[in-house]
């Protein structure tokens, strides 16, 4: 029997509304690769939607979702370390990043998605700096940085580069992009 989700979410708790937009995008039923899951918000967006999901992050023990939860994989990784692409020929209905960015990943994260698979990403974009944390250049999006990974390999369904005034201010920059079938 599943255990139930634990749930006292804070306001940045929540899932991101960029993702549950474009949630009803990925194919139904294929699975979902959800990069530096945290505490699994994500990750219980497309579980309740019927996807298989498979989440990694570097801290295990912040995620919710219990271990036993069907169709549910947690991968404990440090994608950072330079250790080898743990999905290598796998092939993803989806791939959702919200708040992560490390560059090298990013032609990873295109060749995980299967034609008609979708890349939905949300992360801090250059200015947030004037905000708060994330400062540091490494871990800040440059004007149109998403657009210019995914220009000429997926096919882009939104986009967006704003300052977000609630519910903490910030500079966000976010894709949802397509993997046309061949």
């Amino acid at each position: 029997m599943e255990q139930p989700l634990r749930r006292h979410y804070t306001p940045l708790g929540e899932p991101s509304k960029w993702v549950r937009r474009f949630a009803d995008l990925v194919p139904a039923g294929r699975p979902v690769l959800d990069i530096a899951c945290g505490g699994g918000r994500h990750s219980l967006v497309f579980l309740d939607r019927g996807h298989e999901v498979t989440a990694i992050d570097k801290d295990v023990e912040q995620c919710e979702i219990p271990g036993d939860r069907h169709g549910f994989t947690l991968i404990g990784a440090d994608l950072e370390d330079g250790s080898k692409w743990p999905f290598l020929g796998q092939r993803f209905g989806a791939v959702v990043v919200a708040n992560y960015l490390h560059r090298p990943l990013l032609p990873a994260l295109m060749d995980a998605l299967e034609p008609g698979g979708v890349l939905i990403y949300e992360t801090y974009a250059m200015g947030n700096e004037n905000f708060g944390r994330p400062r540091n250049p490494d871990h800040l999006l440059n004007a149109g940085e998403l657009l210019d990974v995914v220009h000429g390999r997926l096919w882009v369904t939104a986009y967006e580069d704003f300052e977000r005034p609630e519910p903490k201010p910030a500079r966000i920059q976010r894709i949802c992009a397509v993997l046309r079938s061949p």
